[in-house]
């Protein structure tokens, strides 16, 4: 479908720290207004990324959000098609829903980061340093959703724990398609960026129950953010 009539009309060249958001708000809403029906298959990549001036990676973040809400389906080697015009019950991130991640990551994370503050090596506060500041400078959304993914993995591997680093390594691709939906829908990435902050202190604290009680805090956020999008009573 051609997406340059009147509802992309007044879009210009999109600055690029906002374009895949401003992107994603457009196509949502004219799925959810009907303005493209159930069942129409969207626009190349190249096509959209031409009609709204950003780049085809900027399409590409904007879809797998689109896609996480189950508003559309991405098929190999055909496109992508509306499917929904209301958001599901639950984000498809891959393997996993958003309902699995928020179940289980409590139960991996939170003591991880607790065994990460009492065994962290120097080389792993360097490590989750560098991460952290990184972060914080990072214009770049895809750039920031890869730091991110990076930082969850590192404070696993800090623990020490084999088992910790092996399930958030498996988790990881999930965490991303979720971390990338949250910033593009419930602006999350600022404070995100804060929470990891106090989870490293923790970490450099050297306290089990702080560290663990900073990871909590930001699982719970995140768990919030989640129920903004597809609504509180989805998680229970």
């Amino acid at each position: 479908m051609n997406l340059s009539d009147s509802w992309t009309a007044g879009h210009g060249p999109i600055v690029r720290v906002s374009a895949a958001e401003t992107v994603f708000k457009a196509l949502r809403e004219a799925i959810e207004e009907g303005k493209i029906s159930v069942g129409t298959g969207l626009d190349s990549e190249a096509v959209l990324a031409r009609q709204f001036g950003v780049s085809r990676s900027v399409i590409r973040e904007a879809l797998r959000s689109c896609n996480a809400l189950g508003l559309t389906e991405t098929r190999t080697g055909r496109g992508t098609f509306v499917i929904s015009n209301t958001v599901a019950r639950d984000l498809v991130l891959g393997r996993y829903s958003a309902r699995d991640l928020i179940e289980a990551r409590p139960h991996i994370e939170v003591p991880a980061a607790g065994r990460a503050a009492q065994r962290r090596t120097d080389s792993d506060l360097e490590a989750l340093r560098g991460i952290v500041e990184a972060m914080v400078e990072e214009d770049d959304p895809e750039a920031w959703v890869s730091l991110d993914a990076a930082f969850h993995a590192a404070v696993a591997g800090a623990s020490g724990n084999g088992v910790f680093a092996g399930v958030v390594a498996e988790l990881r691709d999930a965490m991303a398609n979720q971390s990338e939906t949250l910033n593009l829908v419930a602006d999350r990435r600022e404070k995100s960026n804060r929470e990891h902050a106090r989870i490293l202190a923790a970490i450099e604290q050297g306290s089990y129950e702080e560290a663990a009680h900073a990871m909590e805090m930001h699982l719970r956020e995140v768990e919030s953010a989640l129920g903004s999008i597809i609504g509180e009573d989805n998680n229970d």
